[in-house]
């Protein structure tokens, strides 16, 4: 890797306005886990996934609450990279910052092939579904090469599409359970549906703990909103605001939309290998209906991958100027986008297509998400210890934040614990297990990449030290 100069003379913008913001948070918070991948989970567990999703959501929310604080300790960090780095040493930024880049390129491989998933519903011809998949990644490619702010307008609008679809299936699940709707199959829709097949937990602890893996991945995207902070304009303002609206989102995008599924489809009902929220008006004969759901799940997965191509040009970019990636990838073309990172990316998340072409829609599924899965973990964890560090190094400054982690003194180490207990329910399934044991490849690699490559890294230009900052915020508050 080669060093770049450190001082560039153009920077990210600060284009995003908190409209873009807000939406964002939204978008991150309804990934292609809860359209593609709820069908498994309900299936897995039942009407006791609403307790998994609630779970992971009051986990992920004192993550989100510990990056929010430490971006708001220094302006200039761009994303939970540089404060990693800051906080915990080089080796965190620079394994932060790859882990998170290969996070992102691979749930674009999932939504990959769940976006070639939705096609065939309509084309029933596998490869014509992948081909059509594929020409959606090149175009978002195309739109991304254009402005920061356009990405932001996509979101804006991919996400709105998102509120509304789950808006319309919650108030027309309702009407059906109000009316006592009668699917064809002869099958009512009732709240008593979400009891009275086998109870609230019908499949056991086993099949509770087995959702857990899918449930994880619905999230990933949710500290999107850190990694725009370097190009936002009001990050005081904007971060807090999208951040203590996570826990109301989760209830009502999550929990209501799930069991409202659950009313009108009982979960023995559902099919675990397509969409739930498609199959939900298939089931009660409006197929009609069935197609506008598939349009908004393809929309939500083109969301997703929007999302993860951003990041990973980022990520890229961040890491170039700190002299841990090549230095191509540190260069914003005359719109301010970072052209290298994006190609690269895409191309990578289009490899996914050998995957598709050798498993089945949901198997290739299944195998990526337990990856990403098991990355962002690793950097929502990375995220954790640099706060636990940040709260040693600086407990003033904690007591004087305009935005400070509830239980600050203990919620750090129960999150981690939560993590680990995760990691253990991924070895206790044949396919989850197997995802599993190819990320410790990862790791191995980037070991040896920091170990020949950290003679090359450079401060960015930008950086401040955390001691030189301490003063600054004590003096100023």
């Amino acid at each position: 890797m080669s060093e770049i100069p450190a001082q560039h003379e153009e920077g990210l913008q600060r284009s995003l306005s908190n409209r873009h913001i807000q939406l964002i948070a939204i978008g991150g918070a309804i990934g292609t886990g809860l359209f593609m991948g709820s069908g498994k989970t309900v299936h897995a567990a039942g009407p006791s996934l609403v307790l998994v999703y609630l779970i992971i959501g009051t986990m992920l929310f004192f993550v989100m609450r510990a990056m929010g604080e430490l971006l708001l300790f220094n302006l200039k960090y761009k994303s939970f990279q540089d404060f990693s780095s800051d906080m915990l040493g080089p080796w965190a930024g620079f394994f932060s910052g790859w882990t998170y880049w290969l996070c992102w390129v691979v749930t674009g491989m999932a939504d990959l092939v769940a976006i070639s998933g939705y096609w065939d519903y309509w084309v029933h011809d596998k490869p014509l579904s992948v081909g059509l998949a594929c020409l959606v990644m090149i175009v978002l490619l195309g739109l991304n090469l254009l402005t920061v702010k356009l990405f932001g307008e996509l979101e804006f609008w991919f996400a709105l599409i998102k509120v509304v679809a789950i808006v319309v299936l919650i108030v027309a699940a309702l009407v059906l359970v109000v009316t006592g709707f009668t699917a064809p199959n002869g099958q009512q829709a009732a709240v008593s549906n979400l009891w009275s097949h086998g109870g609230f937990f019908p499949t056991g602890f086993k099949g509770f703990f087995a959702a857990f893996q899918i449930a994880v991945f619905a999230f990933v995207g949710i500290e999107l909103v850190g990694t725009t902070s370097a190009e936002t304009k009001d990050p005081e303002t904007t971060l807090p605001k999208a951040i203590n609206s996570i826990p109301v989102r989760v209830i009502f995008f999550y929990v209501f939309a799930l069991l409202a599924i659950m009313m009108v489809t009982p979960w023995d009902e559902v099919d675990p290998a397509m969409s739930p929220f498609v199959n939900l008006f298939g089931l009660i004969g409006l197929s009609a209906a069935a197609s506008v759901m598939n349009f908004v799940v393809l929309t939500s997965a083109s969301s997703s991958c929007n999302s993860g191509i951003y990041s990973t040009s980022r990520m890229l970019y961040g890491l170039a100027h700190r002299g841990m990636s090549p230095k191509r990838f540190g260069k914003l073309s005359g719109n301010g986008v970072p052209v290298a990172g994006l190609v690269m990316s895409v191309s990578l998340i289009l490899t996914a297509v050998l995957l598709m072409l050798n498993d089945s829609i949901m198997g290739a599924f299944t195998v990526v998400t337990t990856i990403s899965a098991v990355l962002f973990i690793f950097v929502w964890g990375l995220i954790l210890l640099s706060y636990m560090k940040y709260l040693k190094r600086f407990p003033e400054a904690h007591a004087k934040s305009i935005f400070p982690m509830p239980g600050a003194k203990f919620m750090p180490q129960v999150v981690l614990a939560f993590f680990a207990f995760i990691l253990v329910i991924l070895t206790q399934e044949k396919d989850t297990l197997q995802a599993l044991m190819v990320t410790p490849v990862w790791f191995l690699i980037l070991g040896l990449g920091w170990h020949f490559g950290k003679r090359h890294v450079v401060p960015d230009a930008d950086d401040v030290t955390p001691g030189e900052l301490y003063d600054e915020i004590i003096n100023k508050k």
